[in-house]
This record gives structure tokens, C-alpha cells and sequence, in this order.
């Protein structure tokens, strides 16, 4: 790919944001933003098969695009957080709180949706803002239309993020959210201005990053060229295809004439003879006609779209679960083969886990959501992989469990029950009224047996 991935970009703590400071990253931002629409196009299918140099229009001319980066992300996404991540607290008040906070934005689709940019761009940002009714509300932002700086210093804290876009009249409207304050932008012509200014109701950058690694690198963006090459050579097959289709009718040895040469769709005629003394054609017993055939190259075409597509699978670590294989795989067989999108899924998770660290830290230090600030410390966040489960071979597990492991543990392997410490509560519950149950029905059977002496009167 001819994009590399973007830098951090920083700025000295102590020193102010000014205009011409925003100016000055805008512009860096703008030249990363051509990398982020050339990921995005890939998922959408426009791939670089299109601006390939048109044939002569005699020449079959195929572009076909094999969409192998939208299976990755959708696939890995599905299986990352198809699932919606649970987070659970010890105190029930702050649960209720953090329940009615992610119900009112939504939460199961935000975090869907950061999930499967942070795959396409390798990164995404969330904004934390007030409505009228002081809710606290979060929405997503492209990096196509948003960045944020850093400070230089070694933890390279959040220091400032810019929101922007551009409209039919070609002026830039956005904001720049600061530690202390969130101030209006406008302009035109790459030249920008300040304007209003509001007060900023965090203690901290209400903006949030969440990144697929480190280096801010798509999930696909290292098999570009390999789904490139994918798609040139498919579309070259079909264009195989169309060639066999048209071939040129080879007449060797013969003259004919031009009414003959018309019935041949397009003309698509080759005619070669020599003449005699008397200029004419020579005998019919050296006449040859065939069609003009290329090599066959079918076989080693094959052999190179499989290579292809096992690369692009392994190099992204991706599972590839459209593959025949994977309906006969189960129970430790399956295990292995998403091992490595297993793997993925966990490194992607500390990055996420850490953003969702963030969101929440932002959301309780103001007093009006909880009261204490401190209680985004405890939040326990449960991610679960969308893949196949063997609930024959979890209750097995759980059963061999119960005699060497707690209860707890015993009953968390298996997969359907959502949550365990209910789960354990419903159990004690329906012990408890079967013992009612029994002891009421022993009582009953002893007052059954219970023989009454017999009197006899004279």
C-alpha cells in the first residue's frame, strides 16, 4: 500500500492552543485522511482493479473484485463482539446507573460500530457530551472527519481533539475540545478562526480512542496487495473465458472470399494462403482450419488464486468459516482452527477494554451520574466470542468440575448461562422449595399411616 500508517501526532503540554496551532495539525490530518478513504473504499469494493489501464476494446476487459476485506472485518467483528460485552458492578445502585446510561445511547451498537471502524481505519473516536436534559451522550466519529493530539511527555496523554467537515459551500465548520473548554472553528480557503467558547463539564478530553493496535494499522491492511493480485488475476481468468468465447477462426491455405469472411460474427478471421504462378490459391489438399487458441494456463491459475486466498486468511489471522472444512470441525478441532483469530480477538481487547476504561471514568467523575467518582475502578467487563458452542461437552465439563472446583466455576463454562451468580440464586431457590416440597408431603404420608384404634361398644 502506498499509505503508511499515521504517527502520534504531539504538542508540548505547557504551550497554548492557538490558531495557528489547529491550522497546522488540520493540515497533517488532511494528508492521512487519503489513506483512510482508500481503506474505506476497500470495504465498500472499490478496489485498485478499477484504475487499472483500459484494454484495446477488441480485448476482453473484466475488473473483477473479490470483496475479501469486508469478510474479514464483518467476520472478525461478529466474532469479536457479536456478542455484546457485559459489564457488571458490585454495587447495585452504580450497575443501575451505567445500565440506564448505556440504554440511553444505545450501547451494544456504539460499541459495534467502534468495533468494526477501529478494523477499517485502525482506529475511532467517541465523543462524551450534555444534552439539555444534563444526560451524558456518546456518538462515534470517523477519523476521516476527526484527530486528536497528544502531549509530548512520556505517558503521551490525550491533550486536544478536532471535529470538522466541509459543506456544499465549501466553508469548515467544526469544534476543538480541549481539557478546560470546547471552542466553535469556521473558515475557508485553509484558513480557520475561533469562535464561540463553552465550558468543558469533564475533568478530562471528552474524546476517546479506540484502536485496533498500537499502530493504528487496519485489520486488512497488511494483505492489500495480496487481494490486489487476488483480483488481477481473476479478472484475467474471466477475461480467459471471453477469449475462448471469441477465438479467431484460423484459415490456412486457402483463399476465401469476402462474403464467406462476413458471416463470421466481428470478423474475427485470420486467413493465410499462398498463390501460384496464376495468382491463384493453392490446392485444397494443404488447407488447415482451426480456431486460434492460447496456452492453458487454467491449472496454474487455480493453484494461485488458493495460494492467494490461504494468504490472505493466514496473514490477517482471520478464520476463513465459509471454508468446507470448518462444518465438520467441532469441540477442540474448531478450537484450533480459530486459535489464531482467537488470539487476534484478545489483543484487540485490552485496546478496547482500556477505551471503555476511559468512556466510563469520563462518565462517573460528574457527580450528577453517580456519586462516587471512583466507581468506574470496579466495572467488570465480560467479552464472549460468537462462535459454536458444544453445550453437551460444556455440561460434561461442568459436571467433572463440580467435585474438584466451586460451584461458580463449575457452572461458568457453560456457555448459556448469561449469569452465573443468578444462575446459582435461581438454583438454591428451587432447592430450597423442593425441601419445603418434600418435608410437606412427608408430613402428609405420616399422617396417612398414622393407625387409629378401633372401639367397640356393647
Amino acid at each position: 500500500m502506498k499509505y503508511k500508517p499515521p504517527k502520534l501526532m504531539t504538542f508540548p503540554k505547557d504551550e497554548p492552543i492557538t490558531v495557528e496551532v489547529v491550522n497546522k495539525f488540520m493540515e497533517k490530518h488532511k494528508l492521512e485522511v487519503a489513506r483512510y478513504e482508500c481503506l474505506k473504499n476497500m470495504y465498500l469494493g472499490i478496489m485498485a482493479i478499477d484504475d487499472e489501464p483500459k484494454k484495446d476494446s477488441w480485448k476482453p476487459d473484466n475488473r473483477l473484485a473479490v470483496n475479501f476485506t469486508k469478510y474479514i472485518v464483518d467476520t472478525f467483528t461478529g466474532y469479536f463482539n457479536g456478542i455484546p460485552v457485559k459489564k457488571s458492578h458490585s454495587d447495585k445502585e452504580i450497575l443501575s446507573k451505567l445500565q440506564e446510561f448505556d440504554n440511553l445511547n444505545d450501547m451494544e451498537d456504539e460499541e459495534s460500530e467502534l468495533a468494526k471502524m477501529a478494523c477499517i481505519y485502525g482506529r475511532a473516536f467517541e465523543l462524551l457530551y450534555q444534552d439539555e436534559d444534563t444526560q451524558t451522550n456518546v456518538v462515534y466519529n470517523s477519523p476521516e472527519n476527526m484527530f486528536m493530539v497528544h502531549d509530548d511527555t512520556v505517558k503521551q496523554e490525550p491533550l486536544f481533539a478536532v471535529r470538522y467537515g466541509i459543506d456544499e459551500d465549501k466553508k469548515l465548520h467544526g469544534e476543538v475540545y480541549t481539557l478546560l473548554e470546547t471552542i466553535k472553528i469556521s473558515g475557508e480557503n485553509d484558513e480557520i478562526s475561533f469562535g464561540e467558547k463553552t465550558y468543558n463539564p469533564y475533568p478530562d478530553l471528552p474524546v476517546v480512542e479506540f484502536y485496533f493496535n498500537e499502530e493504528r494499522m487496519s485489520i486488512f491492511e497488511s494483505v492489500i496487495s495480496l487481494v490486489n493480485a487476488f483480483n488481477k488475476a481473476i479478472s484475467e481468468k474471466a477475461n480467459d473465458v471471453d477469449y475462448f468465447s471469441d477465438q479467431y477462426l484460423v484459415f490456412m491455405g486457402a483463399e476465401i472470399d469476402e462474403e464467406d469472411a462476413e458471416n463470421i460474427k466481428d470478423n474475427r478471421l485470420i486467413n493465410y494462403y499462398d498463390k501460384n504462378q496464376n495468382n491463384q490459391s493453392g490446392s485444397a489438399s494443404k488447407v488447415d482450419v482451426k480456431f486460434l487458441e492460447k496456452p492453458d494456463s487454467d491449472s496454474e491459475t487455480e493453484n494461485l488464486l488458493d495460494r492467494l486466498t490461504k494468504l490472505i486468511f493466514q496473514t490477517t489471522m482471520v478464520a476463513n468459516i465459509s471454508d468446507e472444512s470448518f462444518g465438520s470441525s467441532s469441540g477442540v478441532a474448531l478450537a484450533y482452527k480459530l486459535q489464531a483469530m482467537s488470539n487476534l480477538a484478545l489483543s484487540f481487547q485490552r485496546k478496547f477494554q482500556s477505551s471503555l476504561n476511559s468512556r466510563y471514568k469520563l462518565y462517573c467523575e460528574l457527580s450528577t451520574n453517580v456519586s462516587n467518582k471512583d466507581a468506574w475502578k470496579d466495572i467488570e467487563y465480560t467479552f464472549t466470542r460468537n462462535e459454536p458452542k458444544d453445550i453437551k461437552e460444556q455440561a460434561e465439563t461442568a459436571n467433572i468440575l463440580k467435585g474438584i472446583t466451586s460451584e461458580e466455576t463449575a457452572l461458568s463454562v457453560i456457555s448459556v448461562i448469561p449469569d452465573v451468580q443468578a444462575e446459582m440464586e435461581k438454583i438454591k431457590k428451587e432447592e430450597a422449595s423442593t425441601a419445603i416440597f418434600d418435608k410437606d408431603k412427608q408430613s402428609s404420608e405420616n399422617e396417612t399411616d398414622t393407625v387409629v384404634p378401633e372401639t367397640n361398644e356393647e
